[in-house]
């Protein structure tokens, strides 16, 4: 019951809803029951009477018990419906709260289709636990007890047995179930997860899947996950219909042995045979409504594992620093900085030191695997090193808020995503204050004065080319009007001599900026004032240009091999 504390916890915040419908649920169980006693008791007085007039009041009876039965079960419906829909509100919302602040890396931890089957698939799972878990066993105990009470009345030894096979159907039967359940191998949650990121993945990578001639095999592996997920659906079918099966055979045997006791004590005159056939019928009453607890175990489990699979998801703490980043250029120092990645024994950053004066222009280069993407990723606040530390002026960066981070940087990635809308809409995500005249500022700074700002953007921009793309990034990073810079790979699809135009538009029009540039592009370096050299994650050389060149060390290597290749 750990994995849904909170689940519990937020449906009891509905607790007028929730008293309600037990309240209801609990009448109209009543109810029925009271309708199948007055049919029996019904029964048998018009064999023993003639009197038209107890047989009137007793039809009437069975009129009243009948319209109240249809009354209560509704209002029973509607509040544990309406308390189940509000408490799926309130956990949709309460996992925003703790999955927004861990988003920036939440992919490095699960893929996209499998955290889509959490966010919809699981949540929705977690409607069943009011309505098929909570609620089916306090209704039916309640209904159960009061059969007892009623029936001890008129027979204490098959208000005995009532309760013997209640406590069998209510407390023994969903228990052994329930634990039997959960040493099964399978988990329709699980398999389903692997079939959505299964076919995520196929639809992402179907292009290069088509050109690699590798379709029937994804194909293959894609049916497979969905065969796993569809046995694991049957498995969980076959054994809510046993568990039903058993029930209904344990509630007819109850039912069985209330006759069976009944007409024994009819027969040593222990009980008047008027009240056998209202007996047995309150009792099939009272154990029709155990129908719902066969398939109590299933849902309980289901609900445990979505419960405990959204809590993987935001298991992590949050950051609740609120410090923010200091106004204006500031120099940022890096000491002894280590990460790794989750699962990944092998260290992306070893112990990378260096300070980067305000207003310097900086580039970070290296092959790839080197550990470039990882650094701006820590620059970002994005991941969190496992040793070292990050400073922006005088304050660490462990103290500021992600937010607060990005709120004073403009930041071009290597992926840059663009919404469907118009190239003015995507504009104005870095400025929403802009005007017509800086948005076509803008798009000329970066060569894109062909555009119109009326121009369709179709989703995550495939009507763009990669080089638009990117440009059309850096014209947001334009707009936003922060003092440090953070570009990874910023032109890599942008030929060489609109994107060295561009870093001279960029450098005249923001002298005072401070500039760290990650690139894999080795020209037009000349013109930085620092250049950091990165290798299987470590810092092997730092200096200007002219310095590394004379040194002829390893960036002097790289910058031969690459003369070579474009020669």
């Amino acid at each position: 019951m750990g994995e849904l504390k909170t689940v519990f916890w937020l449906t009891l915040k509905e607790k007028r809803d929730v008293a309600l419908a037990v309240v209801f649920g609990f009448l109209a169980g009543l109810a029925g029951v009271a309708l199948l006693g007055a049919s029996g008791y019904l029964i048998s007085k018009a064999a023993l009477t003639a009197q038209m007039t107890t047989l009137v009041v007793m039809a009437a009876s069975l009129k009243l018990f009948g319209f109240a039965a249809a009354i209560t079960r509704y209002a029973e419906r509607l509040f544990s419906h309406r308390a189940t829909f509000t408490m799926l509100g309130h956990l949709r919302g309460s996992f925003f709260e703790r999955l927004a602040p861990l988003a920036p890396g939440i992919f490095q931890r699960h893929q996209s289709g499998d955290l889509l089957s959490r966010i919809v698939g699981d949540v929705e799972s977690l409607q069943n636990f009011l309505l098929r878990v909570l609620y089916p066993p306090i209704v039916v105990g309640m209904v159960l007890v009061a059969t007892v009470f009623f029936t001890s009345f008129y027979s204490l030894p098959m208000a005995l047995v009532v309760l013997a096979g209640a406590i069998f159907v209510v407390v023994i039967l969903p228990a052994f179930f329930a634990l039997r359940r959960r040493k099964k191998t399978h988990a329709t949650g699980e398999t389903r997860g692997e079939f959505a990121a299964a076919s995520a993945e196929f639809l992402y990578g179907f292009k290069d899947l088509k050109i690699h001639l590798a379709l029937d095999q994804k194909s293959a592996e894609l049916q497979d996950a969905a065969n796993r997920y569809e046995q694991a659906q049957q498995n969980e079918g076959l054994e809510e219909n046993r568990v039903q099966s058993v029930n209904a055979l344990v509630a007819f045997l109850a039912s069985f042995f209330v006759l069976a006791t009944g007409a024994y004590f009819v027969s040593t005159g222990e009980l008047s045979g008027l009240y056998l056939a209202m007996l047995v019928m309150v009792s099939l009453g009272a154990f029709e409504n155990v129908g719902p607890l066969a398939a109590l175990p299933a849902y309980y489990e289901e609900s445990r594992i979505a419960a405990r699979r959204l809590e993987e998801v935001v298991d992590e703490e949050p950051d609740n620093s609120t410090g923010a980043m200091p106004e204006g250029p500031v120099d940022i120092r890096v000491d002894q900085l280590s990460y790794r990645y989750p699962d990944d024994s092998r260290l992306s950053l070893d112990e990378v030191s260096f300070r980067l004066p305000q207003g310097s222009k900086t580039a970070i280069v290296g092959p790839s695997g080197s550990g470039k993407s990882t650094l701006l990723q820590l620059l970002l606040k994005v991941a969190i090193p496992v040793e070292g530390e990050i400073r922006f002026g005088n304050e660490a960066l462990s103290g500021m808020r992600p937010e607060n981070v990005w709120e004073r940087m403009n930041i071009v990635l290597q992926e840059n995503h663009f919404f469907s809308g118009t190239i003015e809409s995507n504009l104005r995500i870095a400025n929403e204050q802009a005007d017509a005249e800086q948005l076509r500022e803008a798009l000329e700074l970066v060569r894109l004065e062909h555009l119109e700002l009326s121009a369709p953007v179709y989703e995550k921009g495939r009507n763009l080319s990669g080089g638009e793309k990117q440009r059309l990034a850096m014209a947001r990073a334009f707009l936003k009007g922060e003092r440090l810079w953070l570009l990874d790979e910023p032109f890599s699809s942008v030929d060489g001599v609109t994107a060295q135009s561009i870093y001279s538009e960029l450098f005249t029009h923001h002298p005072q900026d401070t500039f760290v540039i990650i690139s894999h592009d080795l020209s037009g370096l000349e013109s930085m004032d620092r250049i950091l050299v990165l290798e299987n994650g470590r810092l092997i050389e730092q200096g200007n240009y002219q310095e590394l060149m004379d040194r002829r060390g390893y960036f002097y290597g790289l910058k031969k091999i690459e003369e070579q290749v474009f020669v």
